[in-house]
């Protein structure tokens, strides 16, 4: 049976009653939280403890003294057919299984969808119902008052990506009823809140494309020293990375669409480049500190200088 992750994160009605859960898709944090909330609803109904382990072939039995059940966190689905359903089905026990989309998950899937002890999680990036469905339960639960067109900016700002948007969300409820506006969210929404990622994920563009991105994403001076802070995280994981090899494994796991730019573009840095890259930070950094907020035309310099700087 396939079940929506948003039946189970802000529907409080529901109740896990499957023997079986298979959390797959597209975007991890999403993928993280309907695990967590899944255990959490089992925890509020019954004593249950937790187990991580690769496969369902490295299972162990019994559960603990004290426990009702134990669930089995299983990181892949590797061995996982019709016939290690059966053996499990009688169990006790919870197996759930988390791995993002791969051409052999495809027949798991079709398993999970057929079978009744089962369910099925498809988790991708949120689009605006889904934000816009959050941001209601976040609204009602917090009994925030928000004014319409403030409502829909912030479902168009708010990241496609769960965990950024549930940290935007938490920093929301700091605030006094009288601070929700336009321009104190504004303040708190991250550089990824809003997008404005996507300006240097444009670096390989034409110039035209990129200033059109710019202007669509950075409007205001403080959007300008978002953007700035947020390349600079990026350079600073390229000048210190000796290798691709480590490059590699530093890229943040929430930019996996992200990777195949991120190593192409490590992969035009030399050790001349990085010293370039070094005083093209420091440079605009000791602007940023004079000025106090950059310009917006001295920021899309900043990013055209990145880009002569990869491409030379």
């Amino acid at each position: 049976m396939r079940i929506s992750p948003l039946d189970i994160i802000i529907n409080k009605s529901f109740k896990p009653n499957k023997k079986f859960y298979l959390i797959s898709g597209n975007e991890p944090t999403l993928i993280n939280k309907v695990v967590d909330m899944i255990v959490k609803k089992y925890q509020e109904i019954e004593r249950v403890g937790t187990t991580k382990i690769e496969s369902i072939s490295s299972l162990g039995v019994g559960a603990g003294l004290f426990e009702d059940k134990r669930i089995y966190l299983i990181k892949n689905c590797k061995e996982l057919d019709k016939k290690a359903i059966s053996i499990h089905r009688m169990s006790p026990d919870v197996f759930i299984f988390s791995q993002e989309n791969s051409q052999k998950l495809k027949k798991t899937k079709n398993i999970f969808t057929k079978d009744k002890d089962c369910y099925l999680v498809d988790c991708y990036e949120l689009d605006k119902s889904s934000k816009s469905k959050i941001l209601n339960d976040f609204l009602k639960s917090s009994d925030i008052k928000m004014e319409e067109d403030l409502y829909w900016e912030l479902v168009e700002r708010l990241d496609n990506k769960y965990a950024f948007l549930e940290n935007s969300l938490k920093k929301i409820s700091l605030l006094e009823q009288k601070d929700i506006n336009k321009t104190n969210i504004r303040k708190l929404l991250t550089i990824n809140d809003s997008g404005k990622e996507r300006v240097f994920f444009s670096l390989f563009k034409k110039n035209k494309e990129i200033v059109s991105v710019y202007r669509e994403k950075i409007t205001v001076t403080s959007d300008v020293n978002e953007l700035y802070y947020y390349c600079k995280s990026f350079c600073q994981l390229i000048i210190d990375c000796g290798s691709e090899d480590e490059y590699n494994r530093k890229i943040p796991v929430y930019l996996f669409k992200e990777k195949n730019f991120l190593i192409y573009l490590y992969k035009k840095y030399n050790s001349k480049k990085k010293k370039m890259l070094i005083k093209l930070l420091s440079d605009t950094e000791n602007v940023l500190r004079k000025e106090s907020d950059l310009s917006l035309i001295s920021g899309l310099r900043f990013v055209l200088n990145i880009k002569k700087i990869t491409i030379s």
